[in-house]
């Protein structure tokens, strides 16, 4: 919370400015000016205060087989992608789902598929916003997505390392960029792409619970089925739900 320090009163003060009465004064002086300065760094806005997560921040907890993994999610950043996630958490869509792909050093991905591997069907698909500023970094939560921009919908996956490749760039491909890409291989004209992915839209953060994201990350995977990365025992979601 940020608090307002601006209640300094000004008879709190210990002592006055005498002109002229010695280095009792000066020293005096001084300290005034060192309460001065508290007073600027403790100001709301001062560059010396970290800009704080919102009290509003919802926080969830993943229940896995592995253990509990606690996600603050960025309301202030990502309101779609956040409200999306909640949706599904809240009617229970996650509950008894998998982490379907674990890749070493780079994600483990979830949301989709129940324990038996069907795919669970899934709402509408939102916009994305990995143009919000926030970065793929190890321990941040980001919604999973096709080769289209704004086909997200249920999945998402924990950066397991910083994936700057995921981020959104100022070379990044707009929409209009990639729909005449797309009716470009529609047509058969395959052209070298002169913008990079539009990026991955980053949601939320790991705080509780970065060990049972590594103990997923450690599991012997297979493929099969046309699921590569497919862990050979089941990581399974007991639940998703808002702390």
């Amino acid at each position: 919370m940020i608090h307002d320090h601006s209640q300094i009163m000004s008879d709190h003060v210990p002592c006055k400015i005498f002109i002229n009465h010695g280095a009792s004064d000066m020293r005096c002086l001084c300290l005034l000016l060192v309460l001065a300065l508290c007073f600027i760094l403790m100001a709301p806005g001062s560059v010396a205060e970290a800009e704080p997560e919102p009290e509003s921040a919802p926080r969830v907890v993943i229940e896995t087989t592995l253990g509990d993994i606690t996600l603050l999610l960025d309301t202030r950043n990502a309101p779609i992608s956040v409200a999306n996630f909640l949706s599904y958490a809240d009617k229970g869509f996650y509950d008894d789902t998998v982490f379907h792909r674990v890749v070493i050093g780079f994600v483990v991905q979830g949301g989709g598929y129940d324990v038996t591997m069907l795919e669970r069907e899934s709402a509408s698909t939102i916009h994305n916003e990995a143009d919000n500023g926030l970065k793929n970094l190890r321990g941040t939560i980001s919604m999973a997505r096709n080769d289209e921009i704004d086909s997200a919908s249920n999945q998402f996956f924990i950066n397991l390392a910083d994936n700057v490749s995921l981020d959104h760039t100022e070379s990044s491909c707009t929409r209009v960029q990639q729909v005449v890409e797309l009716k470009a291989r529609q047509r058969g004209l395959n052209k070298p792409r002169t913008c990079t992915t539009f990026g991955y839209a980053v949601f939320g953060k790991v705080v509780g619970g970065m060990e049972v994201v590594d103990a997923i990350e450690r599991v012997d995977t297979k493929s099969i089925d046309g699921f590569d990365d497919l862990p050979v025992e089941p990581i399974i979601v007991r639940s998703v739900r808002r702390l």
